[in-house]
């Protein structure tokens, strides 16, 4: 079946004005699930790559998580709060079932009122939102949009559950997306957005929704809880992301080599390394941190966005790809000229 998800039909002058990460102290090694399940080190790092994880502690949440990364945005762009324009929050973890995860972290950094949504697209959350907040741009209407992701996926992981627990770690990463007058300087050259709801029971949460609201039965069963199919979930995460690849190299009429670093979700090391061979690159061209961080959903891709642009990895001018896969199943997209 072709894939009809959105995809663009031209350049959108946009610019990282600046941006944050937090990531909690509190820090899981592999060496913890050796003691508490029947896995091992060597288990977790041939089949996901990762080595630790972080762990929101008592207190952090996904809002003040959210926050802190934001704040630390703000701060990078030379901006103050009266600057934002729209706060736009990818999670799958919200503060609460309402309000919104982004009017938590209005409220906390004193913003005016503007306009402040969460978006739930799972692992491909962020680059949702950072192409819902780069059209958002071009209407003239907003400035500078505040793009963050944060999840907190410790709250929702079975630490039961071997084949889910290892995988997932807390963290909020957050960009300030301004607009740019020239789209032949920075830009989002291309972009695609897709979904196919078939995936809905490979990856997901039972209860808690109007489907399977609360009770004592979803408590006692643990619905509450991510489950997951691992064999079908990694085949289609591959499938889809080499698509990706193809098609966005194809559609951008660009080759392997102008892309200076390609950021990916991190899911799982091998999916990564998948898509790395298809594109031909280095080893030191396609990002990982999922060793330090496992996979932190919504976060993954501004986690790696901040971390590349503060050491220097990518700059001004650079042509950098952003990939996703998450539950849904989603994926999506995003090259950008820096």
């Amino acid at each position: 079946m072709p894939d009809r998800g959105l995809k663009s039909l031209k350049p959108l002058g946009v610019k990282i004005a600046g941006s944050g990460r937090f990531l909690p102290e509190k820090v899981l090694d592999n060496r913890y699930f050796e003691q508490h399940l029947d896995t091992t080190d060597t288990w977790i790092r041939e089949r996901t790559g990762i080595l630790e994880r972080r762990m929101a502690s008592e207190g952090e949440t996904t809002a003040t998580m959210a926050t802190a990364a934001a704040r630390a945005a703000i701060d990078d762009a030379g901006m103050t709060v009266d600057d934002i324009d729209m706060i736009l929050v990818a999670t799958i973890t919200p503060e609460a079932i309402l309000p919104s995860t982004a009017c938590f972290v209005q409220q906390a950094l004193g913003i005016r009122p503007v306009p402040a949504f969460d978006l739930v697209a799972a692992c491909s959350g962020f680059i949702y939102s950072l192409i819902n907040a780069a059209f958002m741009l071009q209407t003239g209407h907003y400035r500078n949009i505040l793009v963050i992701g944060s999840d907190t996926m410790t709250r929702i992981t079975d630490f039961g559950d071997r084949a889910t627990c290892i995988l997932f770690g807390d963290a909020a990463g957050a960009v300030v997306l301004s607009a740019t007058p020239d789209t032949n300087g920075s830009a989002i050259a291309h972009f695609k957005m897709s979904a196919e709801g078939s995936g809905d029971s490979l990856l997901f949460v039972p209860a808690g929704g109007s489907r399977l609201p609360s009770s004592h039965m979803t408590i006692d069963e643990r619905l509450h809880y991510v489950k997951m199919n691992g064999r079908e979930v990694y085949k289609r995460a591959v499938k889809r992301n080499l698509e990706l690849v193809d098609s966005t190299l194809a559609e951008a009429g660009i080759s392997p080599e102008e892309i200076a670093l390609v950021i990916p979700h991190q899911s799982n090391l091998r999916i990564i390394e998948s898509a790395r061979q298809r594109l031909g690159l280095p080893k030191d061209r396609m990002f990982t941190n999922i060793q330090k961080c496992g996979n932190t959903s919504a976060a993954s891709i501004p986690l790696g966005l901040d971390e590349c642009l503060k050491t220097g990895r990518i700059k001004d001018g650079d042509m950098v790809l952003l990939i996703a896969f998450g539950a849904g199943f989603t994926w999506a997209s995003a090259l950008m000229k820096l």
